[in-house]
């Protein structure tokens, strides 16, 4: 096949790329925004494949993607809006990307001969889950303007199998680790500060549980589901690595030989979910499997932080990081709560 891959220079999509790559004789055209988190050192290692290209471009720009879509066989829709801190500061730019962009994808594949479209999703779309796990066929309940987006563009996304019988497939990851992440989620963010032995920010109690998956792991299912799966259907992807945040963020802590003094909480996000959990089992049945134990993928994780120091201090010396993390922390780092 020739896969478009959008947003394929961010954290996910590059290491979906690196997947297919590796493990295919299949060609890859990366479509890319380039915005904060799209990073082209993350595709250096293959950029002389004769099998890689890249176009840089918005799927939220008609000519673009019409032009990026020409003799194309599949798209697979990394290309997102993803972290809710920042759909929290400005939902606007989580709307265009996340709903309009997909609109304008789907648009250009139901005129070209696209035999598979896959739309990558999140967990998020179902909501807070406490004591059980979500499938399938449970209902969408997002909580955030982030997760309100991705669950929008997977309902375009059904409409137009529905409708106009494009051969589309969703995926719903749950929370994703692993090296090359933007340094805004919650694994490098508590790597690189603890690395400079700077407070450690967690939310509230840290007792929000969510499930983790390694990122080698979440791209291997979703090439399941790309090659196996049913159009039409959405498969979870889960790590079925239930953690809170507190105890994750003390494990990193021992592996990196860093106190638990580090850690200051600080007031909870808006609305911020105490728990998700994930059903697999849809996806099990099409032979995907884990293979990274958690333990395993956490420490790889944080020794690449650690021997990349380059990669993330580039990155955090950007102007868009030192606003973010100013803006999105600040406040709540004068502040701290009790456990």
């Amino acid at each position: 096949m020739r896969i478009l891959v959008c947003g394929g220079a961010g954290f996910i999509g590059s290491s979906f790329v690196r997947h297919i790559l590796d493990h295919s004789a299949d060609e890859v055209v990366v479509f890319d925004k380039l915005t904060y988190a799209g990073n082209l050192d993350n595709l250096s290692a293959f950029a002389e494949s004769p099998r890689y290209r890249f176009i840089r471009g918005d799927i939220a720009d008609v000519e673009a993607v019409r032009v990026a879509m020409q003799g194309i066989d599949a798209v697979v829709n990394f290309a997102a809006e993803s972290h809710v801190d920042r759909s929290i500061l400005n939902p606007g730019s989580f709307i265009t990307t996340d709903v309009y962009g997909a609109y304008v994808l789907l648009e250009a594949a139901r005129s070209m001969s696209v035999t598979r479209f896959l739309q990558v999703s999140t967990d998020e779309v179902y909501g807070e889950v406490i004591g059980e796990s979500s499938h399938e066929g449970s209902p969408l309940r997002p909580r955030s303007p982030y997760s309100a987006s991705k669950a929008g563009g997977e309902h375009l996304v059904q409409a137009y199998h529905v409708t106009y019988g494009i051969p589309t497939l969703v995926t719903r990851g749950s929370n994703t680790f692993g090296p090359h992440q933007y340094p805004e989620k919650l694994i490098p963010v508590v790597i690189t500060e603890a690395l400079d032995d700077r407070p450690v920010p967690i939310y509230g109690d840290g007792l929000q549980i969510r499930d983790w998956l390694f990122v080698d792991d979440h791209c291997s299912g979703v090439d399941a589901v790309l090659r196996r799966g049913t159009p039409g259907e959405t498969y979870n992807i889960g790590g079925g690595n239930l953690h809170t945040n507190l105890e994750l963020v003390e494990r990193i802590l021992d592996l990196l030989g860093k106190s638990r003094a580090l850690i200051q909480h600080v007031p909870d996000r808006p609305g911020h979910d105490r728990g998700y959990s994930i059903d697999s089992a849809k996806l099990l049945r099409l032979g995907w499997t884990r293979d990274r134990a958690f333990d395993e993928a956490l420490e790889t994780t944080v020794k690449w932080y650690v021997d990349n120091e380059d990669w993330w201090r580039r990155v955090k010396a950007t102007q868009d990081y030192q606003t973010y993390f100013e803006r999105n922390y600040s406040d709540r780092e004068s502040l701290t709560v009790s456990r």
